[in-house]
């Protein structure tokens, strides 16, 4: 039997308020693909996390930008892809600071990526200068 691949792709302006939008948008996309409940949330919590982050520190909160979220999914995986028009970053400059040491200092931030990581089965991060940078997040659906 063959696996049918779909592609579904929302791009919204680079506002804080659309990030409700970009959650229901996630949700309904991990449903259509099989996954089960708990996945789902995972799934929203990073993608909103990844999202939050393009707003506020590739974008610095400008509108005029835009978040393209792309899903693709066949019967294994379901693919997030998450496009930004910001400068980027290197993934691999963010020290991996225990999270006692973060509580203890009291520091907010800085653990987006470990988040995502932690819900996710696979985060690859990819600068591509001149054009866009695409975070993509891969979720193996359990049947």
């Amino acid at each position: 039997m063959t696996s049918l691949e779909r592609t579904l792709t929302l791009t919204v302006p680079s506002a804080t308020e659309n990030l409700a939008l970009i959650r229901e948008f996630v949700v309904n996309v991990g449903s259509q693909a099989g996954l089960g409940e708990d996945d789902v949330a995972k799934l929203e919590l990073a993608v909103d996390e990844a999202c939050a982050n393009v707003i506020e520190h590739a974008h610095g909160h400008d509108a005029n930008k835009e978040v393209t979220v792309r899903a693709t999914f066949d019967t294994a995986t379901l693919r997030i892809e998450v496009v930004d028009e910001g400068e980027g970053f290197d993934p691999t400059a963010v020290p991996a600071t225990p999270v006692e040491q973060m509580v203890h200092d009291r520091r907010t931030g800085g653990l987006g990526l470990r988040v995502m990581k932690s819900l996710m089965d696979e985060v690859s991060y990819e600068i591509l200068p001149g054009d866009r940078n695409r975070l993509r997040l891969l979720k193996r659906i359990q049947k």
